[in-house]
């Protein structure tokens, strides 16, 4: 199979994590017989300091081409502790997702055992967490109208969703439910949002296509309370663009690490794929940074491009390296392994080079894996 991959490698540790992405889809297009043709392009404070824009049309037009997307992280102190800068890296992404209609972002939310005291919630909480979160990406109140009164003093960020918008998410949503546990949970805020009461309305006609979904109702707020008093009980959770926001970046505490955590966008003519954490430039250039978030956005890349035993075979390999305590030093301040020794471990585990008992001591050293 020959997939044409645009690669937005970003700011900070984006080109760090997204580098390891590459060398895990170069050993599955080798050990799967695939062709993936990567193309870099530029977005963020990267394309910024490039091209004076923080998303030039080629990238726009490169996209639109390609099979999928694969992306690393974005933002730079420069203009994050410059309230004032007219052009900011972020401008890049939301016009991104605007200009594919990236309308919804999926992010998958699984605990590991072995990464349960990480957590700040209990181990009994965590067992059997395994969720995803369906959030409406081009909508709502980041999209809508803004004003800001001449002396300043009132300001105005319009929130409006129309049916179709909803329609078109919805329908994802119900679909994921129904290869998984079969239950939809809808977030809204219906007792006080006229635009809530529109998804809810919306929701529950098109629940009645789905009669082996069972579908529940919470308000956003009970939602952000039982995230955390109660996280097992979610299976698919669908919600607009902002509570989407708050809730996905809320459950991302739940596996320990939010370098562990992949997100994918899809849209109408094509899927975004990105770790969910940021650019992190504390960490840039030094080899340390979380690349599973980012390998785990490849998996989700390859199910999405009709791959899922490779995919599969990419989870095994995080799971063995998380299992083997081969972990980055987010999660072991301590005892932990570089960006690129994790890259190579779980490719190789990929090419069936490893698997058993492995000498440590020559992982550390950055030497051969040795069964």
């Amino acid at each position: 199979m020959k997939k044409n991959i645009a690669i937005i490698n970003g700011d900070g540790i984006g080109p760090e994590v997204t580098a390891q992405s590459i060398r895990v889809l170069d050993t599955i297009a080798h050990k799967f017989q695939h062709q993936f043709h990567y193309t870099y392009c530029l977005m963020g404070a990267d394309a910024i300091d490039k091209t004076g824009n923080p998303l030039p049309d080629e990238t726009i037009e490169i996209c639109i081409n390609s099979d999928a997307i694969l992306f690393g992280a974005i933002g730079h102190p420069k203009y994050d502790n410059d309230p004032n800068a007219k052009v900011r890296p972020e401008q890049g992404l939301l016009k991104l997702r605007k200009s594919l209609q990236l309308f919804a972002n999926i992010r998958p939310v699984t605990t590991y055992r072995s990464l349960h005291h990480l957590s700040p919630l209990k181990a009994k909480q965590l067992d059997g967490v395994d969720c995803v979160i369906f959030r409406e990406l081009t909508g709502g109140i980041y999209f809508g109208k803004k004003e800001l009164s001449e002396d300043k003093t009132q300001a105005l960020d319009e929130c409006t969703y129309t049916v179709a918008e909803i329609e078109r998410i919805a329908h994802l949503a119900f679909k994921s439910a129904q290869q998984r546990r079969k239950k939809l949970t809808l977030v809204d805020k219906a007792n006080v949002l006229e635009t809530s009461r529109l998804w809810r309305r919306t929701v529950q006609a098109i629940a009645t296509e789905y009669a082996d979904v069972a579908v529940d109702y919470m308000f956003v707020d009970n939602a952000a309370m039982q995230l955390i008093l109660s996280p097992k009980q979610f299976d698919v959770i669908l919600t607009e663009n902002m509570f989407g926001d708050i809730l996905s970046d809320e459950a991302s505490v739940l596996s320990g690490s939010l370098g562990m955590l992949p997100s994918a966008s899809y849209g109408v003519c094509t899927a975004l794929f990105e770790p969910i954490h940021g650019s992190y430039p504390q960490a840039a250039g030094k080899d340390i940074a979380n690349p599973l978030g980012s390998i785990l956005s490849t998996a989700m890349m390859l199910d999405y491009l009709g791959m899922p035993k490779e995919a599969t075979k990419v989870r095994e390999a995080v799971d063995w390296t998380i299992q083997n305590a081969f972990v980055t030093k987010d999660i072991d301040p301590i005892n932990f392994y570089f960006t690129s020794t994790i890259g190579e471990l779980v490719s190789d585990y990929i090419n069936d080079k490893i698997g058993g008992d492995v000498n440590k001591e020559n992982v550390e050293l950055r030497k051969s894996t040795i069964i």
